[in-house]
């Protein structure tokens, strides 16, 4: 038997190739959408993937299925209530795939989503037990997947279900059951968990927090409060994975010439600068969005871009592309035209208008200066209400990063903005919002609230 793990720093997403080496067969479980990993594992094992399986329909990533349908001619399977109108085979409960001397048998474990499963893992050679569950959204080393990543407004019912989901089927599961989950640290699907990638149903009944949380009320409490934000295109990547994503094949380097770059910006597009944050301070296109190439691109594009936004790349080398175009593909975004041939050095000759620290990293200390000098700055705050109930700073805004591009219009591009949040990496984010929006000063404050506190500045509680 063979049980592969892949792991998406950033995202945190897990995804797993499940195979049997006797029969040299093999698939996919919770693809993401870049998949030549697994068909170079696939190539080196000799293993023939034959399907694809989704155990539920994702809110942060693009699922790989069509990808891999589309390379391999796998079959793609999806939970029956996904309602999913691509083609594929619906997945109900007690279902099994087989997989030569290894069957995976559908499990149905909603709460994270509505129709999410798991997938209990048998190798027919070994035992009458399941070796191992892959449960998804659902179930993670310490924590549980939200309950409001598919239909917010339905939180507590969803939260409900996660709960019965937990306690009712997984913990009925034998204590050795290897438990494989489909996120670690990292992504926006859960509230905690840690780094380790992997767990069994006895120990995570022992020692994680959810499992203390035996009263339902208790349960629902915890997992429907402190939530981290939710990035603006959940409700558009779980659309897309409904209907299946379009097919991008091979991804080849494309230079534009100035004049097509031009071209392209003149009509809408986003330059999307991904080159170190020291090359962007020193100099960048005026109006350009900061995304440095690295784990967290992917991420933070969902709070930055609109939906089918047309992008143009500036790189700190052509060598980054096809990293740059998976990062930002892998949320959605692949209408991306290409990158700047000649890079900065090629605007900058062309005489287009260059900025620079158009967004100034500053002390708390500095921060609480500009804030109290007279300046007229504008001071906001972008964690969610249960941060700020904890702990902000007096006479700020609150205005989380999800919420930020849709309450542009109650801030005035002209004066300065201050911006905090916890440790200072969504107030990057929130400050690449603003320069792709006119804003002419910005102020990062570093450290976030937690050097504001360090620093002895004063904070209030409470709304």
């Amino acid at each position: 038997m063979i049980l592969r793990q892949f792991y998406i720093d950033g995202p945190g997403c897990l995804s797993y190739l499940v195979g049997c080496e006797h029969h040299g067969l093999a698939m996919v479980v919770d693809p993401d959408r870049h998949v030549d990993k697994y068909l170079e594992l696939a190539e080196k094992l000799d293993l023939e993937i034959i399907g694809v399986v989704d155990t539920h329909l994702h809110t942060d990533h693009v699922s790989g299925n069509t990808e891999l349908a589309d390379v391999t001619g796998a079959e793609i399977f999806l939970p029956e209530a996904a309602e999913a109108t691509l083609e594929h085979s619906p997945l109900a409960a007690g279902d099994v795939l087989e997989i030569g001397n290894v069957r995976l048998t559908v499990l149905p474990t909603p709460g994270h989503t509505p129709e999410s499963i798991s997938l209990l893992v048998w190798d027919v050679t070994r035992g009458e037990e399941p070796f191992a569950v892959l449960t998804g959204d659902t179930l993670r080393v310490g924590d549980v997947g939200r309950p409001d990543a598919s239909q917010p407004a339905e939180l507590e019912g969803l939260a409900r279900q996660l709960y019965h989901s937990v306690f009712h089927t997984l913990a009925e599961l034998p204590d050795s059951t290897i438990v494989y989950p489909g996120h670690a640290t990292g992504g926006s699907c859960g509230k905690g968990g840690g780094s380790i990638r992997l767990s069994t149903i006895g120990y995570e009944k022992r020692t994680s927090p959810i499992f203390s949380l035996r009263d339902e009320a208790a349960f629902v409490e915890f997992v429907t409060t402190q939530l981290p934000e939710r990035p603006a295109n959940h409700d558009r990547l779980r659309d897309l994975n409904r209907r299946g994503a379009p097919i991008v094949g091979v991804v080849e380097p494309e230079p534009l010439p100035l004049q097509d770059a031009v071209h392209y910006l003149a009509r809408g597009a986003a330059l999307v600068d991904t080159r170190p944050k020291a090359a962007f301070k020193e100099k960048h296109p005026h109006g350009a969005v900061h995304l440095e190439l690295g784990p967290t691109i992917s991420k933070r594009a969902g709070y930055v871009f609109y939906p089918e936004e047309t992008i143009v790349l500036l790189l700190d080398s052509p060598e980054d592309y096809e990293t740059a175009f998976w990062e930002l593909a892998r949320v959605g975004y692949d209408n991306i035209v290409g990158y700047l041939e000649g890079g900065m050095r090629t605007w900058e000759a062309a005489g287009f208008p260059v900025a620079a620290g158009d967004v100034e990293d500053v002390s708390p200390k500095t921060a609480y200066e500009i804030v109290q000098n007279g300046s007229h700055a504008q001071f906001i705050d972008v964690r969610e209400r249960w941060e700020y109930r904890q702990a902000h700073p007096p006479g700020v805004t609150l205005i989380p990063l999800g919420e930020l591009p849709s309450r542009l219009n109650e801030l005035d591009p002209d004066r300065p903005v201050v911006i905090i949040c916890n440790s200072g990496n969504r107030s990057q984010t929130a400050a690449g919002i603003l320069g792709q929006n006119g804003f002419r000063k910005v102020y990062n404050v570093l450290d976030g609230i937690v050097g504001w506190m360090q620093q002895g500045l004063p904070v209030e509680q409470g709304d």
